[in-house]
């Protein structure tokens, strides 16, 4: 079977191509993929090219598949699998799979599966480490956001408390405790909001911090602070631009204590200093963003580390039970991850999106990898339905649905739009 694919070849090296897939094999699965959401690790994985820790050094020759967050449909599957899954079953996968300790991942390390691509074949890594997840959601959009969401579950799960006098470490946020989401209001940190006010665990107190006043809005319009009251959680939308002294703002909002838990959703050495300066005693700061430089460093408060126990942890991934957490979370209506979603393309968009990712505003970019579609933000489909009907109907679609993506405009899409 003939596919289409986003594949890399080296540094900045992004060729979309058509080319055959080998015939499965008996521990193999052919799947149909759907949607992919760009995430800034394929942008990562992008520029730097075989340098990439999960990109394999013969790329130039043996070009993988860029994306792993995608969502799809099974369309036939090796004699070794056939009890577990069957065609027409919807998936989506875990990329961090650790296979015998190994980084490789699908999206980055293999020629034959990754999102950018119309079909793909799973190898039998994936399967044996449990990784292709069943998903019985509608959207198909809504499989791809599992894995960021996935990121940010573990992150909640990664921080780690302790006992005075004693040696074990408690795992997780402080439940009641107060928390701060620093450069918050961004695709992910969204997320982060929605899982802490919905979650198990919460937090009493949450507070979110940017620098940017129309992404607070827009944060504040989704998530809003009466939305988390009525789950127990006073949310707080603070532009830290606004004021002389943030550092004693924030820690005036905290009670004069300071946060049991802070995450830091941007890899920017002032605000990692700020969340150091801003933790309580035994407090947790968790570098979430993942940097592009390999000599990134911020100064942290050592003697508070030796008196007040505070200590840092760093997640870039989540395991298969938190991807299957955030599936059953969305499956129930507790998360909605749509806000994330600011962009919609396809196929023919993925290159240069990821090229140039950092430099496109807004959240995340959502790809229909069968369609020829340009990369286009939510916010201008009002202004291109001037002339076009099929932006003029997703507009409809998209503001009768607080200005979010969603089924009906993910069903529209599929069915109106040019295919690749």
């Amino acid at each position: 079977m003939k596919t289409k694919a986003v594949r890399i070849y080296g540094i900045n090296d992004l060729r979309l191509e058509e080319f055959e897939l080998p015939q499965i094999k008996d521990d193999e699965i052919l799947a149909h993929v759907i949607s992919d959401s760009i995430c800034m690790s394929s942008h990562k994985a992008a520029i730097q090219g075989p340098n990439h820790k999960r990109v394999p050094d013969d790329v130039a020759d043996n070009p993988t598949i860029i994306g792993h967050e995608f969502c799809g449909e099974i369309v036939e599957v090796g004699a070794k699998w056939a009890d577990q899954f069957k065609p027409g079953d919807k998936f989506v996968i875990q990329p961090a799979m650790n296979y015998k300790g190994s980084l490789y991942a699908p999206g980055y390390s293999y020629q034959y599966v990754g999102g950018d691509a119309t079909y793909v074949v799973i190898p039998h890594e994936v399967m044996e480490c449990n990784c292709l997840l069943p998903y019985k959601g509608e959207a198909f959009f809504y499989g791809s956001l599992a894995e960021p969401m996935s990121c940010i579950v573990g992150g909640y799960h990664a921080n780690y408390h302790t006992t005075p006098g004693s040696y074990v470490h408690d795992m997780g946020i402080t439940e009641g405790g107060k928390m701060a989401i620093l450069a918050g209001a961004g695709p992910m940190g969204l997320g982060a909001i929605d899982y802490a006010i919905h979650c198990d665990r919460k937090p009493s107190l949450v507070v979110v911090t940017d620098v940017d006043s129309a992404r607070l809005a827009r944060a504040a319009q989704i998530l809003s602070p009466e939305e988390a009251a009525k789950n127990g959680v006073k949310l707080i939308y603070v532009n830290t631009a606004e004021y002389a002294d943030s550092d004693a703002y924030l820690r005036e909002l905290s009670g004069g204590e300071g946060f049991n838990d802070i995450f830091v959703y941007a890899p920017v050495k002032p605000v990692v200093e700020q969340a150091d300066r801003l933790l309580a005693r035994d407090g947790c700061l968790n570098f979430f963003a993942g940097p592009t430089k390999t000599d990134f460093s911020a100064l942290f408060n050592f003697y508070n580390v030796h008196y007040s126990s505070t200590h840092i942890c760093g997640t870039s991934g989540g395991n298969t039970a938190d991807m299957m957490e955030s599936i059953v979370m969305m499956e129930k209506g507790l998360l909605n991850p749509a806000a994330m979603i600011t962009h919609v393309g396809g196929l023919s968009s993925v290159i240069d999106t990821t090229l140039n990712l950092p430099k496109i505003p807004g959240g995340k970019k959502l790809v229909y990898t069968n369609k020829d579609l340009p990369m286009v933000a939510l916010a201008d489909f009002a202004e291109l339905g001037k002339t076009d009907k099929f932006y003029a109907d997703l507009d409809a679609i998209v503001k009768a649905n607080n200005g979010l993506w969603c089924l009906e405009a993910e069903k529209y899409l599929l069915a109106n739009a040019k295919d690749i």
